[in-house]
């Protein structure tokens, strides 16, 4: 990678959000790349302020509307959050003189800032999750076009991204944050260092005040090492030294950093015996592999890491391909109590599409055993499934199934 601008699928939906709503934001986890994005579509005349500075954030805190009149329209404001003040400032901006495209918003936390976007904003703002830097975006072409279509995988394919088993843990070893694909001299080591402790310091002190920075840290190191399976907070907390309950706060705080994300399981209402217990995922899998220790993909790829690792790259993707479209079916996973078990299930205008990851370059129809056997419910449809494996050619499977290549999402 040089140190080129890397063009970013999520540039045409901000244009588009931007030309029907007065605020755009745009959130994501720290240094994914939301200001650059932006910075690079910003039309002529709009200005740029950050509230990283903090002596306009003091200026935006004590005088929020002055700190709106002093800059004009179109402004973009990048990490809102650090004055979630200045939010009803702009709905009465906004209100004064609405048209669209007004203010062009970046924040790096999730829940506590959708509060007061929710209070002050309804109607008046559209919100767009950024993350680091897909496969499409990094091997492929942003400008492709190709979003993956539920009804139709197969063309979703993009051939260019297509690579061995060995290239492919490269890839998910190295993760998608921009800084580091843009400098080759750039070690994970040194860049993930320095990024935890940054993100420690700053977002997470300012979400809780949480009294030992280093127990932290072990829970993060503890998550990463669980990314893919269901969540369990004792066993969080015994790694970390902490409590149950401190743990599942300290979850929280990683899911609205956008470190983590949460995956709901599949349900029926008529079905008692299906899982109750959301899986946890890491939405970047270099920060994932940095955490959990792992600094070598071929050591990495023969190791009883290499499935939960591979399955959070593909769940990665999945959620990155939707969220620069703006059309993300529900995402969750299938398990009973008797052993069954799909990776996830898509539902979306009344289909329940299943998708079975595996780690094999032969497709196999016993791979596909559960995904034909999940209850639906009687207004739902169960399509035929699809197997992503890590072989190289798209393959048509029996019962209309479809195999296609993990690298080529």
């Amino acid at each position: 990678m040089s140190k080129k601008y890397i063009e970013r699928s999520m540039g045409a939906r901000i244009k588009e959000l931007s030309s029907c709503y007065p605020c755009v934001l745009l959130t994501g986890a720290r240094q994914v790349g939301k200001s650059t994005l932006l910075k690079q579509l910003m039309p002529a005349g709009m200005r740029y302020v950050t509230l990283d500075d903090f002596q306009l954030a003091e200026f935006a805190k004590k005088d929020p509307v002055g700190f709106l009149e002093h800059y004009g329209t179109p402004l973009c404001i990048d990490e809102v959050q650090y004055v979630p003040e200045l939010l009803r400032g702009i709905k009465l901006k906004v209100d004064e003189n609405r048209h669209n495209g007004m203010y062009w918003l970046t924040g790096s936390q999730r829940f506590n800032m959708m509060k007061g976007v929710s209070e002050s904003l309804a109607g008046r703002i559209s919100i767009a999750d950024l993350y680091s830097l897909s496969q499409a975006e990094m091997y492929g072409s942003a400008k492709s076009g190709r979003i993956f279509d539920v009804m139709r995988i197969a063309d979703c394919i993009n051939p260019d991204s297509v690579c061995d088993l060995k290239t492919l843990y490269e890839r998910i070893l190295k993760g998608g944050y921009p800084e580091p694909l843009r400098q080759n001299k750039l070690r994970n080591s040194d860049y993930f260092s320095d990024y935890v402790q940054t993100y420690v310091e700053r977002d997470v002190m300012q979400l809780s005040q949480v009294g030992d920075q280093a127990a932290f840290v072990r829970l993060m190191r503890s998550t990463a090492l669980r990314t893919g399976q269901q969540l369990v907070y004792s066993d969080l907390a015994k790694d970390a030294g902490v409590s149950p309950k401190t743990a599942a706060a300290w979850v929280s705080i990683l899911q609205a950093s956008g470190i983590v994300e949460l995956l709901e399981p599949y349900f029926v209402n008529t079905t008692k015996r299906l899982a109750k217990t959301p899986k946890l995922y890491y939405t970047d899998t270099g920060l994932c592999c940095w955490l959990a220790g792992w600094k070598n993909a071929e050591i990495m790829m023969e190791s009883n890491f290499a499935g939960a690792i591979l399955e959070t790259w593909v769940y990665g993707q999945l959620v990155r391909r939707f969220s620069d479209s703006g059309n993300r079916p529900t995402i969750t996973y299938y398990r009973d109590h008797d052993g069954a078990e799909v990776d996830f299930i898509l539902e979306e205008n009344g289909g329940v599409y299943p998708l079975e990851v595996k780690r094999s370059n032969t497709p196999a129809e016993n791979d596909l055993k559960w995904c034909r056997k999940i209850p639906v419910a009687p207004w739902a449809e169960l399509k035929a499934p699809t197997l992503l494996y890590t072989g190289k050619e798209t393959r048509p499977m029996a019962f209309g199934a479809t195999a296609i290549p993990i690298s080529g999402l």
